[in-house]
């Protein structure tokens, strides 16, 4: 035992680091004849090194050799909470006892008084004893100046961490001067973590808890080893790196006590502030703390309390936001997008031209382009265009606003017209969660955070809307569905149409589980017919009184190349209504008894729907099915609506890519088909040519004023027509089209109809009649007849989708007229008498009957006859 009546001790704190022991070298040089004392046993890793390679530069001891009482100057370095020395703080007792400190770390109100210090706020505590080495001109080995760079190396994250300040590079720049060999110290730095530590670190990684504090996200971890694992700080500097937090605290119980592990990359969470409460100690962004005589359990709740204590909210746009912002120009490629996107570890990008900014685009849009093979397409194609701004003193009210309502996964914040930081929805989202805090019978702390659909309950404005039939039917898809353990809901147009006041019993049920055993006993229950698909997960349920439900198994739909048909994967409600074409049809609401009128909206659908837009549910919609694209011109002429900004730029873009050329012609043909059976298709026909999509038709199909004014001419002829009240199924779309294809020839309207499938029938209407058509009106402007018979002759021969065609063709109101009474009066005409009636008066069975009966016609049209004896005297005269 050394009982030298003079002693000099120096030390540091417990679980020492290499800035630690880098300071007691570097202190020795300032005291030689001192003895170097680790404070504890739990720096096997760093004694062993030093003990194993470099044992000759410390002149150390063991604290089991040492007689306190013959101490009397302590060197504390790294260090100045009592705490964390050790047995050496009995030290402190002693009245005659020198205290000297050199420490980097900022002042706490239980710091050791000392009779000499020396504190300054650098990155590491060595630098401060390097300087005063090098100002002293004391020599150093180059041993020496490893041991010392190492503890800068360390301490600063080699030069990353926000604490490095000048210093320490000067620091570092003498030592290296001095012999320093960076290829030990990178060795070191960067030295491979052993199986146990692999193992602790994947246990770590598992049981990492979020808590949103003030809207601060805080990384929680806990572990249980029975013996102590070391070099748990370069454990969790690995996390941070690899799961990109802001602040995490370790909570471990090791052998008999409890250690805190803290670090933090934020101004809201100074860690050591935090672990005072603890009689830890550190930096502000690292720090740690030994326990005794507490649980893992009982820690873990007073850390927590102490978190909400400690950590300052945030509450305005310039301390919620993250900068710097990674940004890409417009023209980046969806390749290099994606490698940025990885590289940074984030999942929006800000898209920006000369400091402009452009748009953004997500890592989902950015994924399902490259999963469609659009890897050389620039971004700005893709981009949400659509983007708002903050200013950096916009308080947390705007932020939440133009977030929510706008439905922007990221916004900016723009400081004279300078993008100086970004705010996601994440970070809105942790700041306004409701946080509930429920002790167990173990008295954990659990935290419940719920984002979910904003709901409400409608089932007053259904009565109001519905009938009681209706409200029944609903009510009884609620109680099989309760039944069989299923949630069921009612979505798509019925509840959209709803909300606009317009009548649709087109009811669209979607079940979240199996719909085709929904289907079945729904259907036997109520003595129905059902038809399934089994690969689809869909049914049809068929009523006797001809009504029908359409019934759908929750299911996500995914494209495997543009345009091509979906394939179908079961799923939640939730991402059933995410596979729909726009917001306004995302819409759902729940049948289920104990949730029955309950109203679903994930989307802003309700919003869309009050301000009368159309928008896509996610950037590449139009990719995956072009067919939307006519889709939501339809709804958007159909309802008065208007195509959003973004998905209006994105149907630009489906076109300039030609998408279109990948669908089939008979997908092509059903859209265009729907929008011509629309109640006034020439303003969605009008957004068809201005989106360029006529030509998805056919290229030689051009839109001018005169096509526009036939099909308003269409519009007014099938209005009159409707007037008449005929009992005749008439396909009023075929018009619309006739009118579009007037001035094409019958090759390349034969090319359209091949292209589109079309039957035969309708194959021969739109190409070859149409033709024949055409040439009977010029024929009728020139050559009006003045017999009837002669006006039935040659209007008789068309369908009367095709008079109807001709009659809104013409500009002479006089050739209207007489089609007009050729519909009225002469289309249905018919004589009394038969072929019967010819052999009753004996005449020989031939081709005359044929010319007998036209002649009679004839006549009955040119109000000749107007009775069965006028037309059999008129058969006698024109045989004899």
């Amino acid at each position: 035992m050394q009982n030298n009546q003079n002693l000099t001790v120096i030390t540091t704190h417990i679980n020492s680091d290499f800035d630690a022991v880098a300071s007691m070298l570097a202190a020795q040089k300032l005291y030689p004849d001192a003895l170097l004392v680790f404070p504890g046993s739990q720096e096997k890793t760093l004694r062993n090194f030093f003990i194993k390679s470099i044992f000759y530069l410390f002149n150390m001891a063991d604290i089991k050799d040492i007689d306190l009482s013959s101490v009397k100057r302590l060197v504390l370095v790294d260090t100045r909470q009592a705490n964390r020395i050790g047995k050496l703080s009995s030290l402190l007792q002693q009245s005659n006892i020198e205290i000297h400190i050199y420490d980097h770390h900022p002042p706490a109100i239980n710091d050791i008084k000392s009779n000499f210090e020396v504190n300054e706020l650098t990155g590491a505590t060595i630098t401060i004893l390097t300087e005063i080495i090098k100002n002293k001109g004391i020599p150093i080995s180059p041993d020496e100046a490893t041991i010392m760079c190492l503890g800068i190396y360390e301490d600063t994250g080699s030069f990353t961490y926000s604490s490095t300040t000048e210093k320490d590079f000067s620091a570092a720049a003498f030592l290296l001067s001095k012999g320093a060999n960076l290829n030990i110290i990178a060795n070191l730095i960067s030295r491979e973590i052993t199986p146990e530590q692999i193992g602790l670190l994947s246990d770590m990684i598992q049981s990492l808890t979020h808590y949103s504090i003030h809207g601060v996200d805080i990384v929680i971890t806990i572990f249980s080893r029975d013996n102590y694992v070391a070099d748990i700080a370069l454990l969790v500097q690995k996390i941070i790196k690899m799961e990109n937090l802001n602040a995490i605290f370790v909570i471990a119980r090791m052998a008999d006590n409890i250690y805190i592990v803290a670090r933090s990359r934020i101004s809201e969470v100074d860690v050591a502030d935090i672990l005072l409460t603890f009689g830890g100690g550190g930096h502000s962004f690292a720090a740690s703390a030994t326990v005794k005589g507490e649980t893992l359990t009982q820690v873990e709740q007073k850390l927590i309390s102490t978190l909400y204590q400690k950590i300052k909210a945030r509450r305005y746009a310039k301390e919620l936001m993250s900068f710097p912002v990674i940004t890409i120009s417009p023209n980046v490629t969806c390749r290099e997008a994606s490698t940025i996107l990885t590289r940074y570890n984030i999942n929006t990008l800000i898209v920006t031209d000369n400091d402009s900014i452009l748009g953004f685009i997500s890592r989902q849009i950015i994924e399902k382009a490259l999963f469609h093979k659009l890897d050389i397409v620039p971004v700005c194609e893709y981009m949400n265009t659509e983007i708002v701004t903050v200013n950096p003193d916009a308080h947390l009210s705007e932020i939440q606003t133009k977030i929510i309502d706008n439905k922007q996964r990221i916004l900016p914040v723009v400081d004279n017209n300078k993008l100086i930081g970004v705010i996601t929805r994440t970070d809105l989202l942790n700041v306004l969660v409701y946080q509930t805090h429920i002790k167990s019978d173990k008295g954990n702390i659990y935290l419940n955070e719920s984002v979910g659909p904003r709901t409400r309950n409608i089932i007053k404005f259904m009565n109001e809307r519905l009938s009681d039939r209706l409200i029944k039917k609903l009510k009884d898809i609620g109680k099989i569905a309760d039944e069989l353990n299923l949630n069921a809901y009612i979505v798509g147009g019925f509840v959209r149409d709803l909300f606009l006041y317009k009548t649709n019993e087109d009811i669209d049920i979607v079940i979240e589980g199996d719909g085709i055993a929904f289907a079945k006993k729904f259907a036997s229950i109520f003595k129905a017919k059902i038809y399934s698909h089994e690969t689809f997960g869909t049914a049809i349920i068929k009523f006797s009184d001809g009504s029908k439900i359409d019934v759908a198994s929750a299911r996500i739909e995914y494209y495997k190349f543009p345009a091509a048909l979906p394939v179908v994967e079961m799923s939640s409600i939730k991402l059933d209504l995410f596979r729909r074409d726009f917001t306004i049809n995302a819409l759902a609401i729940q049948l289920n008894h104990d949730k029955f009128g309950t109203l679903i909206d994930f989307f802003g659908s309700q919003k869309d729907l009050k301000e009368k837009i159309i928008r896509v549910l996610h950037n590449l919609s139009f990719v995956e099915d072009p067919t939307r694209i006519f889709r939501a011109i339809r709804f958007e002429q159909r309802f008065g609506f208007t195509i959003g900004k973004l998905t209006s730029s994105l149907i630009e873009n489906a076109v300039k890519m030609d998408f279109f050329k990948r669908l089939s012609g008979r997908r092509v043909f059903a859209e265009v088909k729907q929008i011509l059976e629309e109640e006034n298709p020439t303003n969605a026909i009008i957004r068809l040519n201005d989106y360029n999509l006529l030509s998805a038709i056919h290229p030689l199909i051009k839109l001018n004023k005169e096509i526009i004014s036939q099909l308003d001419s269409v519009k007014k002829t099938l209005a009159w027509h409707d007037l008449l009240f005929l009992e005749e199924r008439l396909m009023k779309w075929a018009i619309y089209f006739l009118a579009l294809l007037k001035n094409l020839d019958q090759k390349i309207s034969e090319e359209i109809c091949n292209n589109f499938e079309l039957p035969v029938r309708q194959r021969d209407i739109f190409s070859k009649e149409r033709i024949i058509a055409n040439q009977i009106l010029f024929w009728l402007e020139q050559n009006l007849p003045t017999q009837n018979s002669l006006l039935y002759s040659k209007l008789s021969i068309f369908k009367t989708e095709l008079i109807l065609y001709m009659m809104a063709q013409t500009k002479y109101e006089k050739v209207k007229k007489a089609i007009s009474f050729y519909l009225t009066q002469l289309k249905n005409e018919k004589i009394s008498i038969t072929g019967k009636d010819l052999r009753a008066i004996n005449i020989k069975e031939g081709p005359i009957y044929g010319k007998i009966l036209n002649a009679v016609l004839d006549a009955k049209l040119n109000g000749l006859l107007s009775n069965r004896e006028d037309e059999l005297s008129f058969v006698k005269n024109y045989v004899s």
